[in-house]
C-alpha cells in the first residue's frame, strides 16, 4: 500500500507540475478539482492544463502590468452561470483548503481580483456569465448581476425608459460587482449620491456557502458590502438598485483652458464653486500637459446651464455654443467614444467587453478638504512637464454627498470633502520606471495640500503602496489592516472589521487589502472537533 501511494504521488506530481504553480498546492488543488467536477459542468472549469486557460484568464484583465510571467496566477478559473456553482466552489474551496478570488469586470487597479501580490495558491471565480439585468418599471428598481458591466446596466435601463437612469461610474467596461462593492463615484453623485446609496438589496454567498439576501444576512453585513471593498465578506451575485429620474435631454460641455488662457484662475475658483453648485450640475477637471479640461453634465437645458455658469463661474466663459444636448444614455458613452480613436456606435461603446493589453497603468488617490492656494497650482502644473508625466482627474463632492452621514455606508468621504483626485500614470511595454517614479514623487509632493491624519484614499482606486495585510496564524491582522483601512474607511474601519469577524472569522475571503476580522479570532474547535483539519473548513461536509 505504501509503494502504491508513493507511485500515485509521483504520477500526480509529474502530471500537475507543468500546470500548477507549486508542489505544496498539489494535494489541495487536486482535491478541489475532484470536488468541483462533481458539482458543475466541466466546460465551466479551466485549469492551467487547458489550452484556453490563458485566454479565459486574460478575457477581462484591464492592466497588463499584472499579466506577466512573474505574476502569481490562479491555479484554475471557474466561470459559473448559476448561484449553485458559486456555492459549490466556496464549499469545495473551504473543504480542500483552496481560497477563491472573485472577478466581475477586471478593473481592480491592483489586479487583486485575479492575481496575488505574494506567493499563494488560489482559484478564480469569474462572474462574467452572471450578467442578467431585470427592470421593474413600476417600482423604479432593477436587479443586476455582479458580472454585468456599468455600460450594460446603463443601456438596459435607458432602453426600457430613456428618462430613467442609475448613478454610477463613467467607464462602461467596469464590472458592477467591484464598482458597487467600493462605492461608485460618478457624474450624478451630487444629485443622487453614490451607487451604494441607491442599493436596496443583494444576494450573497457567504463563507459557509449559504445564499443570503438582505433579510437573512442582516443589516450589519448588508451595510458592509455597500462600500467596504470587494473580496472581504462573501461573493455578491446580484444587487437590487433604486433607479432615478433624468430629463429627456441632458446638457454636457467640455472646455479646455491653457495656462495662458487663465486655467489656474479658473481652477482656483472651481475648487469653491464645484462642490457648491446646484446638485444637478457636475463639473470635473482633468489636468494634463499645461491645460485644464472642464467637463460638465447638467440635468437640465442649455439656457439654464449658461445662466448658472454665468453666475457661478463666469471665468470659464461658457456660452450656448459649448452646449451639447443629448440623452442621458448618450452622455454616459460620450467620454468613452471621445477617448477611443475609432468611430464606434453608442451600443458598441456601452456593450463592448473587449480589453486591451497594450497600456500599463498605476493609480493613486487623494481627497481635498481645503482649497489648494492659487500660488501652489503653478508648481503643480510644472509636474506635468516632467518625464513620465501622467494626468489627474478632479471630481467634486458636495450636493447630496455632503448631507449623507459618514457612517451611513462604509464610504466615509462625505461632509467637508471638496473633491477627490485620481492620479494616473501610464506607459507602453514593460518598463514604466519614469511614469511610476513621476507618480510616486508627485503624490508625495501633493501631501502638503490634501487631507491628513489620515491621508484619505478611495478603495475603488486601490493602491497597495499605502499598506497590505500581515497574515499571522492564517488570519489577517486587524492592526496591520488599520494602516491602509483607516485611509479608505476612516472611522468605519473598526465596524467593518467587526462585521468581518462575524461573517468570515476564519478569513476565508482574503486578499492583500481585504478587511481582516477583528480579534480575538476563533479557535479550531469553533469550527471542527478535529484540530488537525483545515482551519477554514466549513462546519458541514460537502453533500
Amino acid at each position: 500500500m505504501t509503494v502504491l501511494r508513493g507511485l500515485a504521488l509521483v504520477l500526480s506530481v509529474t502530471f500537475f507540475s507543468s500546470c500548477l504553480i507549486s508542489a505544496p498546492s498539489l494535494a489541495s488543488s487536486d482535491g478541489f478539482l475532484q470536488c468541483i467536477r462533481e458539482k458543475i459542468p466541466s466546460q465551466l472549469l479551466y485549469t492551467q492544463c487547458n489550452t484556453n486557460f490563458t485566454a479565459v484568464l486574460a478575457s477581462s484583465v484591464r492592466n497588463p502590468r499584472f499579466f506577466t510571467n512573474t505574476t502569481v496566477r490562479p491555479i484554475f478559473v471557474i466561470t459559473p452561470n448559476d448561484a449553485s456553482h458559486v456555492q459549490a466552489a466556496v464549499l469545495c474551496g473551504r473543504w480542500q483548503g483552496v481560497r477563491l478570488r472573485v472577478r466581475s469586470g477586471g478593473h481592480d487597479y491592483e489586479g487583486l481580483s485575479y492575481r496575488s501580490a505574494r506567493p499563494e495558491v488560489f482559484g478564480l471565480l469569474d462572474l462574467g456569465n452572471l450578467r442578467t439585468i431585470s427592470i421593474n418599471q413600476w417600482e423604479y428598481t432593477a436587479w443586476v448581476d455582479s458580472g454585468a458591466t456599468i455600460g450594460e446596466l446603463y443601456y438596459t435601463i435607458a432602453k426600457n425608459n430613456p428618462e430613467v437612469a442609475f448613478p454610477a461610474g463613467e467607464c462602461p467596461t467596469i464590472g458592477v460587482g467591484g464598482h458597487f462593492s467600493g462605492g461608485g463615484v460618478g457624474m450624478m453623485m451630487r444629485k443622487y449620491g453614490l451607487s451604494i446609496d441607491n442599493i436596496l438589496d443583494a444576494k450573497l454567498v457567504n463563507a459557509n456557502g449559504e445564499l443570503l439576501d438582505r433579510a437573512t444576512m442582516g443589516e450589519d453585513l448588508f451595510w458592509a458590502i455597500r462600500g467596504g471593498g470587494g473580496g472581504s465578506f462573501g461573493i455578491v451575485l446580484s444587487w437590487k438598485v433604486h433607479l432615478v429620474q433624468v430629463p429627456p435631454k441632458v446638457t454636457v460641455f467640455s472646455i479646455a483652458k491653457t495656462l495662458e488662457q487663465g486655467a489656474i484662475d479658473i481652477l482656483t475658483k472651481w475648487q469653491d464653486v464645484g462642490p457648491s453648485l446646484p446638485s444637478n450640475l457636475m463639473i470635473t477637471v482633468m489636468l494634463s500637459g499645461q491645460q485644464a479640461a472642464f467637463r460638465a453634465m447638467y440635468l437640465g437645458t442649455c439656457s439654464s446651464l449658461v445662466a448658472t455658469m454665468g453666475e457661478q463661474l463666469p471665468e470659464l466663459n461658457m456660452t450656448s455654443a459649448d452646449c451639447q444636448p443629448m440623452t442621458w444614455l448618450q452622455s454616459t458613452a460620450l467620454s468613452f467614444i471621445t477617448f477611443s480613436s475609432n468611430n464606434i456606435t453608442l451600443e458598441e461603446a456601452l456593450l463592448s467587453r473587449t480589453t486591451s493589453l497594450s497600456t500599463f497603468t498605476k493609480v493613486k488617490s487623494d481627497y481635498v478638504t481645503r482649497a489648494i492656494p492659487k500660488a501652489a497650482w503653478k508648481d503643480i502644473f510644472s509636474w506635468f512637464t516632467m518625464k513620465g508625466a501622467g494626468l489627474i482627474v478632479l471630481e467634486p463632492h458636495g450636493g447630496l454627498m455632503a448631507t449623507i452621514p459618514t457612517a451611513a455606508t462604509p464610504y466615509p468621504h462625505r461632509s467637508g470633502v471638496l473633491y477627490i483626485i485620481q492620479y494616473i500614470a501610464f506607459w507602453q511595454g514593460d518598463g514604466g520606471v519614469a511614469a511610476t517614479t513621476w507618480l510616486g514623487s508627485f503624490y508625495d509632493f501633493m501631501g502638503h495640500y490634501v487631507s491628513n491624519n489620515p491621508r484619505q484614499a478611495y478603495v475603488n482606486f486601490r493602491d497597495l503602496d499605502i499598506g497590505q495585510n500581515v497574515v499571522a496564524d492564517d488570519v489577517s491582522s486587524s492592526e496591520s489592516g488599520k494602516v491602509w483601512g483607516e485611509r479608505y474607511f476612516m472611522s468605519n474601519y473598526q465596524r467593518l472589521a467587526s462585521v468581518k469577524a462575524t461573517a468570515d472569522p476564519m478569513d476565508y475571503f482574503r486578499n492583500e487589502q481585504s478587511i481582516p476580522p477583528l480579534l480575538p479570532v476563533p479557535t479550531y474547535n469553533d469550527y471542527n472537533d478535529d484540530p488537525s483539519e483545515q482551519r477554514f473548513m466549513p462546519r458541514d461536509p460537502i453533500n
